[in-house]
């Protein structure tokens, strides 16, 4: 049995370091540290497979853009035959303060299109979820666009280090289960918000 871990994120290098495409930035972690590659998959994506933290895992990036996300997850699901206590879905949350992270299972979409987009794929909403903080916007900007941008000088660091706890979250949860992870990260503010090694954001 393995796990599938999805970034959810929008193809193409204008797009690679906004806050949108955080999901991306934590499963480019994951291949970096696991030492995996990816490839074009024949569901829209980009896929890699190897072991993290002792365990089978499918790395999925859909190369569809965020709101049509759940056709790619979808496709994955079916080929590899898995189900969603198989899947976690990594994203970025408007709700959670920049730095801030939470892993836990099932709930609604908070609004994100991405994971709506797999909610409606997959026909129901179980799965793993990873949320990263980007943070809200300032009153007199809209959300849509906030998250079509890339973190601020003042934010890398943050952001960075975000990126690292996501990654170790992940890796917590593979081989610990769902409390020890939420357990460990869920609390905030997180014992350490110094940047963490890696290329997270650019």
């Amino acid at each position: 049995m393995f796990f599938v871990i999805v970034g959810l994120g929008n193809p193409g290098r204008g797009y690679r370091s906004h806050r949108h495409n955080a999901g991306f930035m934590v499963v480019d972690r994951l291949a970096e540290s696991g030492g995996l590659s990816f490839a074009e998959s024949a569901f829209a994506g980009w896929v890699a497979e190897g072991r993290i933290a002792g365990r089978r895992v499918l790395l999925l990036k859909p190369a569809t853009f965020m709101n049509k996300s759940g056709e790619c997850v979808a496709a994955a699901m079916r080929y590899y035959r898995r189900t969603s206590e198989d899947l976690l879905v990594v994203h970025d949350d408007l709700d959670l303060e920049l730095g801030r992270i939470q892993v836990r299972r099932a709930g609604g979409s908070g609004g994100h299109r991405g994971v709506q987009s797999v909610m409606d794929s997959l026909g129901e909403g179980g799965f793993f979820r990873l949320r990263l903080g980007v943070g809200r916007p300032p009153a007199e900007r809209d959300a849509a666009d906030w998250v079509l941008e890339g973190f601020s000088a003042s934010e890398v660091a943050a952001a960075r280090s975000m990126i690292e706890r996501g990654a170790q979250a992940v890796e917590v949860l593979l081989r610990e289960g769902l409390t020890a992870a939420m357990n460990r990260f869920n609390p905030w503010p997180a014992e350490s918000q110094d940047p963490a090694p890696g290329e997270g954001v650019e």
